[in-house]
């Protein structure tokens, strides 16, 4: 099978949006903007194709931001990209998808374009932007018109833990190519905004039926996050291979593994969503930083307070980075698992 590697690569920090949950200006609207210059650009490119080359790696951009449309040079950019025949997706906004634009990026090698929608109408434009649901969904269809998979993610918190449900109606209703959520990351932003584990485990069974009833849809559902690993292991649904090599890690989180994140600045991490830098692409080669020390610390599966103890550690780990969001330390036991060990 082949073996992908991806980079979470931030063009531009300039955005139209100031989502509540957002890690990037969780604790300062008014941080300086950072736009990655064109010359370095090239040389990040050629840096992480290096770096795939040696490790026989096939490489996989996601380009954002900020929004990453509003970079001068965006379109030279792609061509770039499709200069050397390589795929991307991008995580974005809606705003600036127009036909035209949309045609434009399927041109130049865009496979997948993910937009966010974190609730119903109401609960999505509070946490983003007023009018922000209603153009995600417009755009839905724009993009799969110009033959782009639209992917829909969303941040579950207490805030919209009810209205997930709801939210798959309207993904499957408006034929989103893929739907995923992932777990609020504590910041700046309401720390108080927990769910229970018990609670999180019920949420997932309702999910699970939600996706049981849309299983013929034209949706394919991400099981994104690495604690429905856990319910599926519960309900008989995922059963451990025998004979494995009992020090490969096979699943689960991919932090320190096969992804990492490029920021404007040029500098590198482990996980976008906690404090985990660990060189600048300017001052070595990303292929040094993947092997080095400081990436070797996010590697140490032994520290894992709670999942090292657990038969899923190989597969599972739930996710370090709201275990750091509300603890600091990325090896602190996930805060929604319920799993006794």
């Amino acid at each position: 099978m082949d073996k992908y590697f991806a980079f979470q690569w931030h063009i531009t920090d300039e955005c139209d949006q100031r989502c509540q949950h957002c890690y990037m200006f969780a604790e300062d609207n008014n941080i300086p903007l950072i736009e990655m210059n064109y010359e370095k650009i090239e040389a990040v490119f050629e840096n992480c194709m290096d770096m795939c080359r040696k490790l026989e790696r096939i490489p996989y951009f996601y380009i954002t931001g900020g929004d990453p449309i509003l970079h001068k040079d965006f379109w030279k950019m792609l061509e770039l990209f499709k200069a050397n025949n390589i795929a991307f997706g991008i995580l974005g906004n809606p705003f600036h998808l127009t036909e035209e634009v949309c045609k434009k990026l399927k041109y130049y090698g865009c496979d997948k374009y993910q937009l966010s929608i974190d609730g119903l109408r109401e609960t999505h434009d509070k946490i983003r932007k007023s009018g922000s649901f209603d153009t995600t969904i417009e755009k839905i269809s724009v993009l799969r018109n110009a033959g782009i998979k639209c992917a829909i993610m969303t941040t579950v918190s207490k805030m919209n833990i009810d209205e997930i449900e709801g939210i798959i109606d309207v993904v499957v209703e408006n034929n989103v190519n893929i739907f995923a959520f992932a777990r609020y990351c504590p910041t700046g932003f309401e720390k108080s905004n927990h769910i229970e584990p018990n609670e999180y485990k019920d949420f997932l069974e309702k999910i699970w039926n939600k996706f049981e009833q849309y299983k013929d849809s034209n949706t394919s559902f991400n099981l994104k996050d690495h604690l429905w690993t856990l319910f599926l292991h519960e309900k008989g649904l995922f059963e451990i291979p025998e004979d494995l090599d009992k020090n490969t890690i096979y699943d689960g989180c991919n932090c320190a593994n096969s992804h990492m994140t490029i920021r404007p600045t040029g500098n590198v991490y482990a996980c976008r969503r906690m404090e985990s830098q660990i060189g600048n692409v300017f001052k070595e080669s990303i292929h040094n930083i993947f092997l080095g020390e400081k990436m070797d610390k996010y590697r140490e599966y032994n520290k894992f307070e709670k999942c090292s103890k657990c038969e899923l550690l190989r597969f599972c780990r739930g996710c370090p980075a709201v275990a750091y969001g509300y603890t600091g330390n990325s090896y602190a036991p996930d805060p929604q698992c319920w799993k006794e060990v």
